[in-house]
């Protein structure tokens, strides 16, 4: 016998329907990720059909470098420093006389020789304090003459008791007088030449000189300050440059042994060398204030290549290093535990190597330890590399810039 369901039984039934149709399609959905983790997980296990049974999987692409060899060379070592180009003689040229200004007959920045007539100064008035200085000799000289004539009488007359002595001893000492005045004469005499020899201003060696400082028709005097005209003799020029005190005695080791210090200068930049010369001599006192001290080296400047007071690169060499170990300076790289390279083996694959520097000279290095003349060292490319990396080698030619193979 049945009996109806009433409306809650139905409720109860309906729930009961939903909640096992809930858990049959939870199971579904995790046997499907589970047989996508099967396929996947044996996909990554056997490979996708399109490698080969027990193949290794693959290798990381090789790095392409440029490398070069270490080689056995000399390298020299210098001392440099910031140096002033400095005329070997200066000179800043003054009257000695006063009056009008004649003549200027130097062209400006010309190569005047010595003696060379650079200013005349009005010279007549000289010429006549010659004229008067002449005359008064003259008439001195004579008086003279006529004072030892009388005083010649006077000594015989004294001899023979015709006059006093004391009137032939007066006589003497007008002698000594008139002596006395004509050497005051020819004094005035010279001086007054002299001051003619000064109406002409000449140079006083032979060198460059600069620009008119007057003009024809100007007074000038004694007193000036300006002067007419700056000459400087700049061949040969010297450069002045300081150094550390630190290699003072080292330099004055080889000066007191007259050995010839080779001197480089260089333009601002330090790409075109100027001049080469050699060191002269060293300043006898360190400047405490930068605890440096001044050298002078000379340069003949035959092609005026050097001017006074350009400023210069200047380098001393010091010594050259025979036979060790160089390699360009983009081979050195850097690390807080120190310097290293990179040397390429024989398998094309890369080792570090750590280095202990020595001088360096442009744009190469030479090496003390933990590098040999032959071995490849990387120049380009190390950024890319560790330790073991495998590498694609371009060898860099003597005149190459390193890009080609």
């Amino acid at each position: 016998m049945e009996f109806p369901l009433d409306t809650e039984d139905k409720r109860n039934s309906g729930m009961e329907i939903t909640h096992a149709g809930r858990r049959r399609w939870r199971v579904g959905v995790f046997a499907a990720l589970l047989a996508g983790f099967g396929v996947y997980a044996g996909w990554m296990l056997f490979g996708n059909g399109t490698r080969a049974a027990g193949q290794a999987p693959p290798s990381p692409p090789s790095v392409p470098v440029v490398a070069v060899a270490a080689k056995q060379g000399d390298i020299p070592v210098y001392i440099t420093g910031l140096g002033t180009v400095t005329a070997l003689y200066t000179a800043t040229i003054h009257t000695r006389v006063d009056g009008q200004v004649m003549k200027v007959p130097f062209t400006e920045g010309d190569i005047v020789k010595n003696g060379a007539l650079l200013v005349e100064v009005d010279p007549r008035p000289y010429a006549a304090a010659v004229l008067q200085a002449e005359g008064q000799l003259a008439r001195d000289k004579a008086l003279l003459e006529q004072a030892k004539r009388d005083f010649k009488r006077y000594d015989i007359l004294a001899k023979q008791d015709s006059i006093s002595q004391q009137i032939r001893d007066d006589q003497l000492y007008l002698v000594h007088q008139y002596e006395g005045t004509v050497k005051l004469d020819q004094g005035n005499l010279d001086a007054a030449k002299v001051n003619l020899i000064y109406t002409r201003i000449t140079a006083p060696f032979t060198g460059r000189i600069g620009l008119r400082l007057v003009d024809p028709g100007n007074i000038i005097q004694t007193t000036d300050t300006t002067g007419v005209a700056v000459m400087t003799l700049e061949q040969p020029i010297t450069v002045i440059f300081p150094i550390p005190e630190d290699n003072l005695q080292s330099v004055l080791k080889k000066l007191r042994a007259r050995e010839t210090l080779q001197v480089e200068v260089f333009d601002r930049a330090q790409t075109g060398k100027i001049a080469t010369g050699h060191l002269l001599t060293a300043d006898n006192q360190i400047d405490t204030t930068t605890g440096t001290d001044r050298l002078k080296a000379v340069f003949e400047n035959k092609d005026n290549a050097l001017f006074p007071n350009q400023f210069v690169n200047a380098r001393l060499l010091m010594d050259t290093l025979r036979g060790v170990t160089v390699v360009p300076s983009a081979a050195v790289q850097r690390s807080p535990k120190g310097t290293y390279v990179y040397i390429v083996k024989d398998d094309q694959t890369v080792t570090v190597s750590w280095v202990k520097l020595g001088t360096s000279e442009g744009d190469s290095v030479s090496i003390e330890e933990g590098l040999s003349p032959g071995q490849l060292v990387v120049v380009e490319g190390a950024e890319r590399l560790k330790e073991g990396s495998r590498v694609v080698v371009q060898t860099q030619g003597p005149g190459s810039s390193g890009k080609g193979n």
